[in-house]
């Protein structure tokens, strides 16, 4: 069996951030979105990987100092094939497939299939994130192999998601982001097939917004009579692809943290809970009170590092309050007179206050950004 993993789309919904990084990167636990798929791929014995990349494109973005909107290349496929390389650090063996466009899903299966030949596969969406991994899933399809077979969890909003119809574990019918859902059982972006796919995608057209839909292309396999099976998942999943549900991942991984402290913590700080802070990050005169996570080479002095906190390589934080935060690599809070909570802050980004007092901090900043709190 191989896998596909999709790491293209333009990550619309993670603006700023994505208009200088792949979404699929953006940090859960100090740990890229991208390497839990790759690690729960290789856990579920999988060991070929396509990895669908997208063509560098041009883009208007704001300028972070004259906040002018201005044209910027945005290469995320070498900066994915920088994280991953060959694969060879996750136990795998990686092939890059481009995608000229972000042309859809099926798409995505349509360019890759003389990569994928004769083998069954995965298809893993790279932004997603399930934290028992893919391995029954995988076994379930092993044992008795229909033509594909759908991963699916019970959501409170299931017009916001592709919703799958059943008849035992049967599924009868799919429908993209109904205004009058039918269940509550919503597709999660991981899909396992056989051949037969390839002609339900060349099959379909492009769907109202211009893409090759998935949804269509099983719906077709279902219309000809092919076996699509269901397999719903009882634990979490998240679709990293908007901030409240990244620090809800993010706040979900930490869950499971063990404390480890490499750095260095003086004795005027204090320090609660599963608290792991990397090699070289001085803590001085600091309350943290974890679950929370520090990077490498980090420095916090006078400062309260609050709980579900992700905290990046060489981050600053002085005199300063954050919770419930992502704060990407290099960045600096300084001297803010309340607390910064539920925020994506981006890389080298630069937040310090000035004398008024705000009541509340609600921020998500993309790269190289800077601003000043009153």
């Amino acid at each position: 069996m191989k896998a596909l993993v999709l790491a293209g789309g333009r990550g619309t919904r993670l603006r700023p951030i994505t208009h200088t990084s792949a979404k699929q990167l953006v940090p859960v636990a100090n740990k890229p979105v991208l390497y839990y798929g790759l690690e729960a791929i290789r856990a579920a014995g999988i060991a070929e990987v396509g990895l669908v990349v997208s063509d560098p494109r041009e883009m208007l973005a704001p300028d972070p100092r004259s906040g002018l909107r201005t044209t910027v290349m945005v290469n995320s496929q070498a900066e994915i094939r920088a994280a991953v390389g060959d694969g060879s650090e996750f136990g795998l063996r990686v092939t890059y497939i481009e995608q000229e466009a972000p042309l859809g899903l099926a798409h995505a299966v349509k360019i890759s299939e003389t990569w994928i030949a004769d083998e069954p596969f995965v298809m893993y969406l790279g932004d997603n994130l399930i934290k028992d991994g893919i391995t029954p899933f995988v076994r379930e399809f092993e044992r008795e192999p229909p033509n594909a077979q759908i991963l699916l969890a019970r959501v409170k909003n299931p017009s916001e998601f592709g919703v799958a119809e059943l008849e035992g574990d049967r599924v009868t019918r799919l429908e993209e982001k109904p205004a009058e859902p039918k269940s509550h059982l919503a597709l999660v972006g991981v899909y396992l097939f056989d051949r037969t796919v390839f002609d339900a995608v060349r099959a379909i057209r492009p769907s109202r917004r211009g893409e090759l839909e998935i949804t269509d292309a099983i719906q077709h396999l279902i219309d000809a009579g092919r076996r699509v099976r269901s397999h719903v998942i009882e634990g979490w999943w998240k679709d990293t692809g908007k901030v409240e549900d990244l620090l809800e991942a993010n706040r979900m991984m930490l869950d499971q943290l063990q404390t480890e402290i490499r750095g260095d913590v003086d004795a005027d700080s204090q320090v609660e809970g599963p608290v792991r802070i990397g090699p070289g990050t001085l803590v001085e005169n600091s309350r943290l009170r974890g679950p929370l996570i520090i990077g490498a080479g980090a420095r916090i002095a006078h400062a309260y590092v609050g709980p579900y906190t992700a905290i990046g390589d060489g981050v600053e934080l002085d005199h300063a309050e954050i919770e419930h935060s992502i704060v990407l690599e290099r960045s600096r809070i300084a001297h803010l007179a309340h607390r910064v909570e539920s925020s994506l802050i981006g890389r080298d980004v630069v937040v310090c206050g000035k004398d008024a007092r705000p009541r509340a901090h609600r921020l998500m900043l993309g790269d190289s950004s800077r601003v000043e709190l009153s």
